[in-house]
């Protein structure tokens, strides 16, 4: 019964997710090819404009007010030796971004942007911080079982952490405009990788990368570790809470739930990294029509995020080589949707500005 009312409130929440508003979008291009300037000359920060306007239903698209949620939580097949850090780095680091110490922290200052940390499933049950402005704690579980001998985590578990995450858009809507996905957890790109070799068909050895910066020799280990995860659970394509139970982790779920959220809501989400798009993928494989709201920021070094980006028809806004994760990549690309609201509401047209148009 109780599974039953969770997947009800996920799926109520699934109901209200529509594609971008068709309007919206042709409006928002019919300005756009009138602006005094080549037409389409500022590329790809146009198509932005264009999504934003379909996005927000607004020709003046909200996107001041900015938040990244980091999502934490520990995995169980740390302990196979598939990363570089011990699992002890993601209690570590939590402290270290609610002490603005991270790179996150950097980059979400420039940007404007505030932080959140949520525990969705973390080792530690981190006392110190549960008074702490801007720390949630969600805690599912203290993490997740090892992957390599049997499932993540159980069925209901996973449709309660992709809830919690649905949960964490709903809280902070109010004050946010745009929602960026960060994440903390040692472990995680195994799990990811997991996922993406699931969801998009591919074979474990071309999604699977270093994360971390794991030598030659772990890296063949890591991959070995996914395929065995992927044969001793056999997780089903068609259910993205199957896969999500069997292969994931508690903070991909949640970024999964943040996601699915923050469409429902109608506001754009940026997503992060590898990691973080394997939680976009579990929100698409559960609505496809996510995708509309999920601005993809770059494309990491690690091998399956490209492919991962493919399966959503999603292209990433750069390629900068990075792979910290953290939210990072999503933090930096926050500027770029403040400036293609500026071009969409500052250039003046041809006619408002007395300009000659092409002849």
């Amino acid at each position: 019964m109780a599974q039953q009312e969770q997947l009800g409130y996920l799926e109520s929440t699934i109901r209200k997710i529509y594609p971008q508003d068709l309007s919206f979008r042709n409006e928002a291009t019919g300005r756009l090819q009138q602006l005094t300037m080549p037409r389409w000359a500022l590329g790809r920060l146009m198509d932005l404009a264009v999504d934003l306007a379909g996005m927000t239903r607004s020709m003046q698209p909200p996107v001041a007010r900015k938040t990244i949620v980091v999502m934490a939580g520990d995995h169980g097949v740390t302990a196979e030796g598939v990363s570089a850090y011990p699992a002890e780095v993601t209690t570590q680091m939590v402290h270290n971004i609610m002490d603005r110490g991270a790179g996150i922290n950097a980059l979400a200052g420039q940007a404007g942007a505030g932080i959140v940390v949520v525990d969705m499933g973390a080792k530690d049950p981190f006392t110190s911080l549960r008074d702490s402005p801007g720390f949630i704690a969600k805690k599912i579980a203290p993490g997740t079982a090892n992957i390599s001998q049997g499932p993540a985590m159980s069925r209901t578990h996973a449709v309660m952490t992709v809830e919690a995450g649905i949960e964490i858009a709903n809280q902070l809507a109010p004050e946010v405009d745009v929602f960026g996905t960060g994440e903390m957890g040692i472990g995680n790109t195994t799990s990811s990788s997991a996922i993406a070799a699931v969801l998009t068909g591919k074979a474990a050895a071309e999604l699977t990368g270093s994360g971390t910066g794991i030598s030659q020799e772990q890296l063949d280990h890591k991959i070995a570790v996914v395929q065995q995860a992927l044969e001793v659970n056999k997780p089903d394509k068609r259910d993205g809470l199957d896969v999500l139970a069997k292969v994931g982790g508690y903070e991909i779920g949640g970024i999964a739930g943040l996601i699915l959220g923050a469409a429902a809501l109608q506001k754009p989400v940026v997503v992060d990294g590898f990691i973080a798009t394997a939680g976009a993928l579990i929100a698409y494989s559960l609505e496809p029509f996510v995708r509309d709201y999920i601005i993809c920021a770059h494309q990491s070094v690690e091998p399956g995020h490209g492919f991962m980006q493919e399966k959503m028809q999603l292209e990433p806004l750069f390629d900068l080589q990075l792979r910290l994760g953290e939210g990072t990549g999503a933090a930096f690309a926050m500027n770029s949707l403040e400036a293609a609201v500026a071009i969409l509401t500052e250039v003046k047209t041809f006619a408002e500005a007395g300009v000659s148009g092409k002849s």
